[in-house]
């Protein structure tokens, strides 16, 4: 599969944070450009795996902006200028979140939590009205426009609140475990919102954890295992990344599971087991 990458979209250096004297996680390099392939739109979509309190949930919090890093930086792409390689240092509310509560407003039904989504764009209450009911019709959430959180199914509840992010924030969405503890049709439809996501625009940029391999390997074109590194012999008690898998050099990127993914598979699986 033939692809391209142009501009940078995300761009992590040195990053680390801790709490008190408590180094969370430390040493984290990487940098994700914008993927081009041709005839088809084209978001990027990153994976991060990694054993329990290895960091994960820490690294994402410092990427959305949440918590503020020790050391180094988080800089994306400065889209709103459009103009070439033109960067910023992220903050709150530059980069959608989206917990594993899906945590809604319980007052709000879904069409009225979208439209507050909407309440800094610039746009006339028309088009936010229309931008509204297509994504409704485009993530199968029409029916449940007029009810509140605590009417919807988990999987409703997870689409709302990723929708109100995109509305939010814009191109790039950080997910935390959004599989988790979900049924077979309920993993389809997050598949499928991850393709609504990336096919809609170019920049958009799915990060997310996940407990199943399977499922990294399946749908990363970039997959990043965080874990306790080994130094000179000595494991250290911090999470950095110690294994990077490009699905798309890989050119296992956008293509069917099959047994190439699962020799990936069992790569990852080894490098979370040593760490």
């Amino acid at each position: 599969m033939d692809y391209s990458t142009e501009s940078t979209l995300l761009y992590v250096e040195n990053l680390s944070v801790a709490y008190g004297d408590k180094i969370v996680i430390k040493d984290i390099n990487f940098v994700e450009k914008d993927v081009i392939r041709e005839g088809d739109v084209t978001g990027q979509v990153i994976a991060v795996v990694g054993r329990s309190g290895r960091g994960k949930s820490t690294l994402f919090r410092a990427l959305t902006g949440l918590v503020k890093p020790t050391t180094g930086k988080v800089l994306i792409a400065d889209v709103a200028t459009e103009l070439e390689n033109d960067a910023k240092e992220v903050q709150e509310g530059d980069i959608g979140f989206v917990d594993q509560k899906y945590t809604l407003f319980r007052n709000k039904t879904v069409y009225q939590a979208l439209m507050f989504a909407l309440r800094n764009k610039e746009m006339t209450k028309e088009a936010k009205h229309t931008q509204i009911m297509q994504y409704l019709a485009d993530w199968g959430l029409e029916k449940a426009k007029d009810q509140y959180p605590n009417e919807l199914s988990g999987g409703q509840r997870q689409r709302t609140a990723i929708i109100e992010q995109i509305f939010c924030s814009g191109h790039y969405m950080v997910l935390d475990e959004p599989f988790s503890g979900l049924d077979v049709g309920n993993i389809q439809d997050v598949k499928n919102a991850f393709d609504l996501i990336t096919s809609s625009h170019e920049y958009n940029t799915v990060i997310y954890s996940t407990h199943d391999i399977e499922l990294a390997v399946e749908l990363a074109d970039s997959i990043y295992v965080i874990g306790y590194p080994t130094i000179d012999g000595k494991q250290h008690d911090y999470g950095t990344i110690v294994k990077h898998i490009d699905m798309k050099e890989l050119q296992l990127a956008w293509k069917d599971f099959g047994m190439d993914h699962i020799e990936v598979v069992k790569q990852i699986k080894a490098a979370m087991l040593s760490s």
